[in-house]
């Protein structure tokens, strides 16, 4: 009735590259764009996690996260990912998180 017992389909992808503004107000060229919007952990930190395994080095990735809980987890998984966290931005409904695979 409310979508209890439905399954998510995969999260959208954006693999089209875009550009976005950091808040230091430096320009990153976007390899993708991962929607995790209305995730719950831990589908986002698995998602990113995916992700960066099949990443280039240098390139980066804008996660899109609503669930606090999951902003704030994905940074710190990035060291043991081979990855950098380069900023976390409060958009108007979600954060975008900006990921580098080193």
């Amino acid at each position: 009735m409310f979508g209890f017992g439905k399954k998510k389909s995969d999260p959208q992808v954006d693999q089209a590259a875009t550009s976005a503004t950091l808040s230091d107000g430096r320009e990153v060229s976007v390899k993708e764009k991962i929607d995790c919007l209305g995730d719950s952990c831990p589908r986002p930190q698995l998602m990113t996690k995916k992700t960066l395994s099949g990443a280039a080095p240098q390139d980066i990735f804008e996660i899109m996260v609503d669930n606090p809980s999951s902003m704030e987890a994905i940074p710190p998984m990035m060291p043991e990912l081979g990855a950098t966290h380069l900023d976390t931005i409060k958009q108007r409904r979600h954060w975008s998180v900006f990921i580098r695979k080193d």
